[in-house]
């Protein structure tokens, strides 16, 4: 971990900056595939899934036996930590409903909005290094309670927990085919795969890059993404053992994940880069979070002010305030995807079970993006309608701006009707 103290501000746009991904050779690889898939379809999807998952694909989806022989497979421990989490997320997600209500903007004039769950939406799983069945439920929940009518999964892995979320969570129909052309099959359809509306889910530079060019095409999709990503900031409050944890957490992600801390404290960034080395030789996968580590900064700050203004500047996917007022610090933060407050909240329990969603906007997209909620599954519907009596109060108002815009068409359809009230 580099350890920086005291940097101008004027050196943390560059401190701050993100590698930047050579996207052009990777879309260059994957315009082609989505091509075939394309034109090709089922035959395409399997010479393709051959060629880079070495699974055959069959065309049809998973069955209800491979379902329950799923099911079987699991301990009862892991089932039962599952339904838990299902229970919180959808419980957060579920009061994220909004009722209908009806605004009478003037006398006779009744405006008002209701939400409609997107028809038919996607569900790409990665099935890479680590099984994220954690992603059906924090994907599928919201799609559930949106009342989504088809909801399609595409998935590498054929791992138990990944199939028993797919039911908990209502999945319609559920394949066994990754990478590219997963997102090409959601994207345009084929004879086993139907076309969805909108696409949801994580994935490795070649799915998340299958997503951008879909989109340029016109195909809804939840977010733009990169590599996963943490800040913490810590005073001395904070518990160095628990910020080194979360810290790794997120490195053992992949080696091109984000880890940044930022402390007023030189004894706690000190102190958390001796546990960092000491917990990092019993992970698993120290590998990978070796190399996210090496890229990672610690950044000493004068005051507190700076901190909040250098963690706005950085806009993080998660970010952990480790800190003695972390409650009042939050209501200062404008860019993060997920905040977690204080010693006892890891980035661990957002991503698996606490009930906030962990599909976040990474890259810096937290200046602009929201995580994945219950809207993300909805489309607004605006309703409005007018009485005789609204139409007379409102309609020289209407013919009025029609005329000034040189309109005179949405002005006769206002001055028709008012005509036949005389």
């Amino acid at each position: 971990m580099k350890i920086l103290s005291f940097p101008d501000r004027t050196e943390w746009p560059e401190l701050l900056a993100r590698p930047v991904q050579s996207t052009a050779a990777i879309e260059k690889a994957v315009a082609p595939i989505l091509e075939q898939v394309r034109t090709k379809g089922d035959q395409a999807l399997a010479e393709l899934s051959l060629k880079f998952d070495k699974i055959a694909y069959t065309g049809l989806p998973f069955q209800p036996g491979d379902l329950a022989a799923a099911e079987s497979q699991l301990s009862d421990e892991l089932k039962t930590a599952i339904r838990q989490a299902y229970q919180n997320i959808r419980t957060f997600h579920e009061a994220q409903r909004q009722p209908v209500e009806k605004i009478e903007t003037m006398p006779g004039v009744t405006c008002w909005r209701r939400s409609v769950g997107i028809e038919k939406v996607g569900l790409y799983i990665p099935g890479g290094t680590a099984p994220l069945f954690s992603t059906v439920l924090m994907l599928g929940i919201p799609a559930q309670l949106a009342g989504c009518k088809e909801v399609i999964l595409c998935t590498p892995s054929d791992h138990p927990a990944i199939l028993y979320a797919a039911q908990l969570v209502g999945v319609t129909q559920l394949f066994r085919i990754g990478g590219a052309q997963a997102i090409a099959a959601m994207a345009y359809g084929t004879k086993s795969i139907p076309k969805v509306y909108k696409i949801f889910g994580p994935g490795n530079q070649y799915v998340t890059a299958a997503k951008m060019l879909v989109a340029k095409e016109g195909m809804a999709i939840d977010m733009p993404a990169g590599p996963s990503e943490v800040a913490i900031y810590a005073d001395d409050s904070a518990i160095p053992s628990f910020v080194a944890a979360d810290l790794l957490s997120q490195a053992e992600h992949g080696s091109d994940s984000q880890v940044l801390l930022v402390s007023t404290s030189k004894h706690i960034i000190t102190t958390v880069h001796v546990a960092l080395i000491s917990q990092l030789e019993r992970l698993s996968r120290r590998d990978l979070a070796a190399h996210a580590i090496e890229n990672s900064k610690a950044i000493l700050v004068e005051t507190q002010d700076d901190a909040i203004d250098l963690l706005n500047d950085y806009a993080a996917e998660h970010l952990i305030l480790s800190v003695e007022n972390a409650e009042a610090v939050a209501e200062r933060i404008v860019n993060a995807g997920s905040i977690f407050l204080g010693n006892y909240t890891p980035e661990s329990a957002g991503d698996y079970a606490s009930g906030t969603n962990h599909t976040l906007p990474t890259n810096g997209f937290a200046r602009a993006y929201s995580g994945v909620s219950l809207d993300s599954f909805v489309k607004k519907i605006t309703v409005q309608h007018i009485t005789r009596e609204g139409i007379k109060t409102l309609g020289p108002t209407i013919e009025a701006m029609a005329e000034a815009e040189s309109l005179t068409a949405h002005k006769h359809a206002v001055s028709l009707r008012l005509a036949s009230l005389e």
